[in-house]
């Protein structure tokens, strides 16, 4: 088919969806009194999350609007195994949280941000680096999801782009504003549970309204080599390979997920994340088959435009009450990831910019940080609005920030089990990342000849990095040493020569290495070690009532962010994570 005519909603019946949504989502907010709000619940919700609710905001913020027309986009372009790379990797990332995860609750209790275990850990420019980090990454994710929006309700209604991309700001705005972070995790639970609901069936529906499995049978004409191919060299290497360096970064350095790791109970940890892994996979891959399918049907989305890939293929095949369902499965799902966007966003303003550097964690005023987050909110929300008319590639989005952050997965991880990582190496380590990183990513220098090889070189210690953090998350540092060699060896013979032509994967494998070889290079030979027991006592609730209250309800005493009775002290700083997580 070349192109299709979308099935379209009146006004009327769009605006009803929208209010229904989110006036209803709002509702749910409104349980949160307004007796209840303070500093601190605005960003982690005391610290006492459980399961249900934490495993459903995870899985809701993790799988957002972008992850659907991304995964889908990875179908139509790569083929059969293309929503396998993105989905189930992205998956796994979510399942490796959480080992590093309860040694950074173990270190810093009641933090909010990482980059305030940052500043506690080695100084202000550590904490600035990874805060401004995440206010790109995040401000990213807040435009990609009000792209999906704007293209969603401008397919399927007489509104422009523009009209809805505004009336899905306004709408999330509306319901996370007042109660910020315990807003979004609220209302993630109803999302997920809807959204869901809607694949399981949606999915199915157009499958085989678009005669499954006869399609792939008549269709596989419309398919290169390498599209039909389940196991392609190009799906792998274009997609799945970057897709793994760049979810790990996610994984690590994204504020949304670290303020859900801050805020559920500590001995939830585990089956929170392992439960948001098998919730993500299954939607995100169920979605992306659509992908393949539209492959299959030779179906061309309007304008050559992936954005509308998803959206024309509902209209195309689902009758009106199930393109009703998928229109509010879509604005769940960006509004899941939105809002946790908004809520990341101040609780770094509230924190790192105003609770740390403007006047000192002594001296904050929680009403004054309420203010400031609130304000956060709606600068970021009009900022997004701005340039979500850009419409710009959610997938290189994605991949884009995920390999930025790779220049940081490293020195943060080591600094919560290294004793002698430094500010200095910190800062240092990640500047120079992204130093190589930028020109080898946007092939601002030839790739041809030695630095070609030098570039393979690097890209090939990434993998040896990747591979052996995520080893060390779950088995120690012996194991991690082992495999991340052997990944090297086993690599560099088929790599080096030729690894520097897929500019996406280089760039991200040569930031991870870079940082990890500077990071280590400088702090190796250091004798002075860290006592980890310092950052629980730097790091800790702003609200002195509240921090108190919380503290005798997890018996550990009175004073407001003391952190439990036995930090992990200097001698067990460099433990293996499988120890210290015991």
């Amino acid at each position: 088919m070349d192109g299709t005519e979308t099935a379209q909603f009146g006004a009327l019946a769009v605006v009803g969806l929208l209010v229904l949504f989110y006036g209803g989502t709002f509702l749910i907010s409104t349980r949160i009194g307004k007796k209840d709000e303070n500093a601190d619940g605005y960003m982690t919700g005391g610290n006492n999350i459980g399961f249900g609710i934490s495993a459903a905001s995870m899985t809701a913020t993790w799988i957002w609007a972008s992850s659907m027309y991304a995964s889908a986009t990875s179908g139509y372009t790569y083929g059969i195994s293309g929503p396998i790379h993105y989905g189930f990797w992205g998956a796994l990332m979510i399942l490796f949280i959480y080992p590093f995860g309860k040694r950074i609750r173990a270190v810093a209790p009641r933090a909010h941000t990482l980059a305030e275990v940052m500043f506690a850990r080695h100084g202000r420019s550590s904490q600035l680096m990874l805060a401004g980090s995440n206010i790109v990454g995040s401000l990213i994710s807040l435009m990609s999801n009000f792209i999906a929006g704007g293209v969603l309700i401008s397919l399927l209604s007489p509104f422009t782009f523009t009209q809805g991309v505004f009336a899905v700001a306004a709408g999330v705005l509306l319901y996370t504003l007042w109660s910020g972070f315990r807003a979004s995790v609220l209302t993630d639970f109803v999302q997920v549970v809807a959204m869901l609901g809607a694949v399981a069936v949606i999915v199915p529906f157009i499958f085989f309204a678009a005669d499954f499995p006869a399609a792939f049978e008549s269709g596989a004409h419309h398919l290169t080599a390498q599209q039909g191919n389940f196991f392609s060299s190009d799906a792998f290497m274009q997609q799945g390979a970057p897709y793994i360096a760049a979810v790990l970064a996610y994984a690590i350095g994204n504020q949304t997920i670290a303020q859900r790791l801050f805020a559920v109970k500590e001995s939830l940890i585990k089956p929170t994340f392992i439960t948001a892994t098998v919730g993500y996979g299954a939607m995100v891959i169920g979605v992306g088959m659509l992908g393949v399918l539209a492959l299959y049907l030779g179906f061309e989305p309007t304008g050559g435009d992936l954005n509308n890939l998803i959206p024309e293929m509902a209209a195309e095949y689902l009758p009106p009450v199930l393109l009703a369902l998928f229109f509010i499965m879509i604005v769940g799902a960006l509004s899941s990831t939105a809002d946790s966007d908004l809520a990341a966003l101040s609780s770094i303003v509230m924190t790192d910019v105003y609770g740390q550097n403007m006047t000192g964690k002594e001296k904050a005023n929680p009403k004054t940080m309420l203010l400031i987050g609130r304000l956060t909110m709606v600068v970021a929300t009009a900022a997004a609005v701005a340039f979500a008319s850009l419409q710009l590639s959610i997938l290189d989005l994605l991949v884009f920030v995920g390999a930025l952050w790779g220049a940081l997965v490293f020195p943060v991880l080591a600094s919560f089990y290294w004793e002698k990582v430094t500010n200095k190496a910190f800062t240092t380590s990640v500047l120079v990342a992204l130093a190589v990183f930028l020109p080898v990513r946007f092939s601002w220098i030839p790739v041809d000849g030695v630095f070609g090889v030098v570039v393979d070189v690097l890209s090939v210690a990434g993998v040896g990095v990747v591979l052996g953090l995520m080893a060390f998350g779950f088995f120690g540092l012996k194991p991690a040493k082992v495999i991340g060699v052997v990944a090297v060896v086993a690599s560099a013979p088929f790599a080096i020569g030729s690894l520097h032509e897929y500019a996406t994967l280089c760039g991200s494998l040569v930031a991870y290495s870079v940082s990890t070889l500077v990071c280590w290079a400088m702090s190796a030979r250091r004798d002075e070690r860290f006592d980890f027991a310092v950052i629980a006592e730097r790091t800790g609730d702003f609200d002195d009532a509240a921090g108190a209250s919380a503290a005798e309800a997890d018996g550990v005493g009175a004073e407001p962010g003391s952190g439990p009775p036995h930090p992990p002290g200097d001698s067990d700083g460099g433990r293996e994570p499988a120890e210290t997580a015991k």
